[in-house]
């Protein structure tokens, strides 16, 4: 049981890890800092406006979670650990 813990609390961290990252290349992507690099707004007489993008408030909340998730997982490996022959 431990160590089936202990591999499910490091795939939390390592996925919570890798979704955030991946969030914050969507919201950099996503951004204003696009505008230069679209071919169509560097035409001659051509000006490219950034008005808005969608909230990603969700999306930041479901990192929270999985990081309030993992931190759960963290705390299971003691209880688990304390009934385990290894503690005294």
């Amino acid at each position: 049981d431990l160590a089936i813990t202990v591999i499910i609390a490091f795939l939390w961290l390592v996925s919570t890890s890798t979704w955030a990252k991946a969030l914050a290349t969507i919201k950099m992507s996503t951004g204003a800092s696009i505008i230069p690099g679209i071919e169509s707004c560097k035409a001659p007489g051509t000006t490219c406006h950034f008005v808005s993008v969608t909230s990603m408030g969700t999306l930041n909340v479901s990192v929270v979670f999985g990081l309030l998730n993992m931190v759960l997982w963290g705390g299971n490996i003691w209880f688990v650990y304390k009934d385990t022959n290894l503690h005294n």
